[in-house]
Parts: structure tokens; sequence; C-alpha cells
């Protein structure tokens, strides 16, 4: 699995505005609903805020993953963002989160799910990739970086 197979370059944000955790969920969830017309943003906020709420999805080392399930979906999506100020998504390690990467996948694809978390995992565990993401400009050069990472492991 590639995160290319997810992840498409119209659903990477570049630069989060948002300094609430509700608000970062909200604002990947509009990059998400570019990229899955039949969901709405709004939809797919409310499931990832509902997964928030059982437990962090904060990794740490400035890394979140928010995901979550939809039965209306028929593949698996994804979406990015970065947030250069950071801000508090209650990470493990109580420290500040930059990278965000929002997945969200069919109702009945635990498999899938789990590998593509273990896939976006492995990937965010290298600083000095996680250092590129944060220096690039531009969304294009971000899904590029991902990419290129991706294509490593």
């Amino acid at each position: 699995m590639r995160i290319a197979e997810f992840l498409k370059p119209d659903a990477i944000v570049d630069e989060l505005h948002a300094t609430s955790k509700s608000d970062i969920l909200r604002e990947l969830s509009n990059a998400l609903a570019k990229t899955t017309p039949n969901v709405s943003a709004q939809r797919l906020a409310t499931v990832l805020e509902e997964r928030e709420r059982v437990n962090s999805t904060g990794v740490g080392e400035g890394v979140a993953i928010p995901h979550g399930k939809l039965p209306e979906l028929s593949t698996l999506t994804a979406s990015f963002g970065v947030s250069h100020q950071g801000i508090d998504f209650e990470a493990h390690d109580k420290k500040p989160t930059f990278l965000f990467f929002a997945l969200v996948a069919p109702e009945n694809s635990a498999g899938l799910h789990l590998k593509a978390l273990a896939r976006i995992s492995r990937l965010f565990r290298n600083a000095s990739f996680r250092e590129s993401i944060l220096q690039a400009r531009g969304a294009q050069e971000i899904y590029s970086l991902i990419l290129q990472e991706d294509a490593k492991a």
C-alpha cells in the first residue's frame, strides 16, 4: 500500500490556520471533502471529533493522525495539513502538534485502515522527514516529499 493511493494533492493544506483541536479537524475535513464529494465536510469532521473524544490521536513528536470510519465511504481517503505555529492537540508527549494526517476509511475496512495508520506512523517517525515537511514551500512540495519518503519505506 502506498500513500498516493489515498492521499491526493488537492487534500494537502500547507498552512492550517486553526488554533484549536476542533478547528484543526474542521480544516482537515474541508480538505478531505474536496476529494470525497459524496460526503460533507461536516460529516467528516463529526467522525474525526467522535474518535478524538475516545482518545487523542496526537502521537507525539509533533504529529497527529486523526482517523475514523464512515459507512458511506467506498474507499480510504486522507488529508494532510501543517500548522507552523503548532497547537495543543493533547499529544501523548504533551508537546505542540505541527503535522496532521487525517484518515477516513469505509466502515468495514479494519485491515486496510490499520495498514494505512501503520504506514503513516512509520513515515512520520523520521525526524529529518518531519523537518523537511515543515520547511516545504507549498502544498505541491509537501505532497512530493510525502511520496518520496513513502517510496523509500
